[in-house]
């Protein structure tokens, strides 16, 4: 999480002001010049907590889905692990899982996004942002642009625990020789990054929903989208996808191969104690 946030404040900014950060070593040059090192850290708090429930409700939705409607041709519901993966049964379920797991990251994503949207010298904490959010727009302030959360998470868990089950598939297939462990490796962090371009021009509306203050819970998605489009392009949906896929690699690879070798060893010993 910690690792990873300057690359996702560099992102946010990328999104939210194009102009301004066309680049990643730019974005990063400005923002170190401006405001010191410490700001690509804004939102760290945020970031962890919404890291932690995001993926407790992902991982745990996820595997509860696979267990409540088994794949017909493999008795196994690890992640990864069935015979032959069916194309569209992982999709639909990570599709849920995202649906589920928006809710649940929601209001950190909000104080995140506007945390991350302070420049210069206002040292705005998440806290900060938080107490200012409550008091000039109630409760509602955390779950602003809602619809754009659902439009993103939906299609990348879709990708991301679909992807997933593919590429171990395909590694398991092709490259048998390869240790188990690193097929989760690479498997998680091909997905990742899989799951991040396809999700991008559906992050790049939401960013900019979430790190203003002029926006609605639900109604603000598509007019948004519609905007970046006419202004920036097409492509100006994927501002900021680079420093996203270097971010996401790493990131995603280290998280599945932490779930596999958790769930393997609650499996193996744990459940049989």
């Amino acid at each position: 999480c910690y690792t990873g946030q300057p690359l996702d404040t560099l992102k946010v900014r990328m999104q939210i002001k194009p102009t301004i950060y066309t680049t990643i070593l730019e974005a990063a040059q400005k923002t170190i010049q401006e405001e010191g090192m410490h700001a690509l850290w804004k939102g760290s708090v945020p970031t962890a907590l919404g890291m932690a429930a995001e993926n407790a409700m992902a991982f745990g939705l996820n595997e509860t889905l696979k267990r409540a409607f088994p794949s017909d041709n493999s008795s196994s519901v690890g992640y990864g692990q069935h015979d032959k993966p069916e194309l569209f049964r992982p999709f639909w379920m990570g599709l849920v899982t995202g649906l589920a797991s928006a809710v649940v990251l929601l209001p950190s994503e909000v104080i995140k996004a506007k945390t991350q949207a302070v420049v210069g010298n206002d040292h705005s904490s998440s806290l900060d942002i938080y107490r200012k959010m409550l008091r000039e727009q109630g409760w509602k302030s955390l779950f602003v642009g809602f619809d754009a959360q659902l439009m993103r998470d939906g299609p990348f868990y879709a990708v991301f625990f679909g992807g997933y089950e593919l590429f171990c598939y395909t590694f398991r297939t092709h490259v048998p020789q390869m240790p188990q462990e690193m097929n989760y490796f690479l498997s998680g962090g091909l997905a990742g990054m899989l799951g991040w371009t396809v999700a991008m021009p559906f992050d790049v509306p939401k960013t900019n929903i979430q790190s203003r203050w002029d926006t609605k819970v639900v109604g603000s998605y598509f007019l948004e989208m519609g905007r970046i489009v006419r202004e920036r392009g097409v492509l100006g949906l994927y501002n900021g996808l680079w420093p996203t896929l270097v971010r996401a690699f790493p990131a995603n690879a280290a998280l599945f191969l932490g779930v596999e070798m958790g769930k393997k060893f609650f499996d193996d010993f744990l459940w049989n104690i």
